[in-house]
């Protein structure tokens, strides 16, 4: 791939390189990593002191406080594990305005560099017609431009079916975190049935809703016939202040309700405004809402 097709700046991964994910989930991989675990293990970042008790290793023996104590005690180290992030990006099609998509990838590649960044397990899925690209399963900095490129190379948000209904078929079950990047608007009726489905999946979970400041307040005008980019139904309709007061307040109430859904099973929800910036996005309200840190 060219190097001018990739989509974050040259210099995103050095101004992103001290975010990690925050979560305070306690389902971590058996692996080494650099996710600082709260939990006592065997790193080499000291924690404190707790004096020997019998079965103790004596090689953590600290000999130099027994030298000044005459007492033995034992050095604690934290416990550095390895976490696992899933990323699962809604490529359905109400996702394909291309300011959208771009927007939605940039939050994706962010996500998955800071995974990287900490030597932790990321993977990263999306709905796909036709012959499927396998899923992206990588630990370590040195996939960092393996994984940018890859999503980079997701051309278009062209998936013929739904998030809601297909999703949980492209995830793994051993996820600490997981990530779902969507607009949200397929049926909340929908969205409760997968959300349900969800905590089997990962102990923390979070769903990031992309949305334009035109979904948000069309600016549309006069005589329009509308079509739903997803069903193909097309609605003819004549745009005045008090149809898209109605719209606003239909979204609005959407929006409630897709959040109320999330929240009953544990599942954080937070919305990013295309136009406000990836910078915004995530040095503000990602770090903001502790999904970051």
């Amino acid at each position: 791939m060219m190097k001018d097709k990739l989509i974050l700046p040259d210099d995103w991964i050095a101004k992103i390189s001290r975010l990690s994910i925050a979560t305070t989930s306690k389902l971590r991989g058996q692996h080494k990593g650099s996710h600082r675990s709260a939990r006592f293990g065997s790193s080499l970042d000291f924690s404190d002191f707790r004096e020997y008790t019998l079965g103790d290793d004596v090689r953590q023996v600290d000999w130099n406080v027994y030298a000044r104590t005459e007492k033995f005690y034992i050095k604690r180290f934290l416990d550095e594990q390895e976490m696992r992030v899933h990323i699962l990006l809604d490529s359905t099609k109400s996702m394909g305005q291309q300011k959208k998509w771009l927007f939605a990838r940039q939050i994706v590649a962010s996500l998955g560099l800071m995974v990287l960044n900490r030597d932790d397990r990321l993977s990263f899925s999306y709905l796909q017609d036709g012959e499927k690209k396998p899923m992206f399963r990588r630990k370590g900095a040195t996939n960092r431009k393996g994984f940018l490129q890859h999503v980079s190379e997701i051309e278009d948000a062209s998936f013929n079916g739904q998030l809601t209904t297909e999703g949980f078929k492209v995830l793994p079950k051993d996820s600490t975190v997981l990530f779902i990047v969507t607009d949200g608007y397929e049926p909340i009726e929908e969205w409760e049935q997968f959300f349900k489905r969800m905590p089997r999946f990962a102990g923390d979970i979070r769903c990031i809703q992309i949305v334009t400041r035109e979904e948000l307040n069309p600016s549309y005008t006069g005589d329009l016939r509308l079509i739903d980019i997803e069903t193909n139904k097309e609605t003819n309709v004549s745009m005045s202040t008090k149809v898209i007061g109605e719209y606003v307040k239909t979204r609005e109430m959407h929006e409630r309700q897709f959040e109320k859904v999330a929240s009953r099973f544990g599942i954080r929800t937070i919305q990013l405004v295309v136009e406000d910036g990836l910078q915004n996005a995530i040095f503000q309200n990602l770090l903001r809402a502790r999904m970051v840190q």
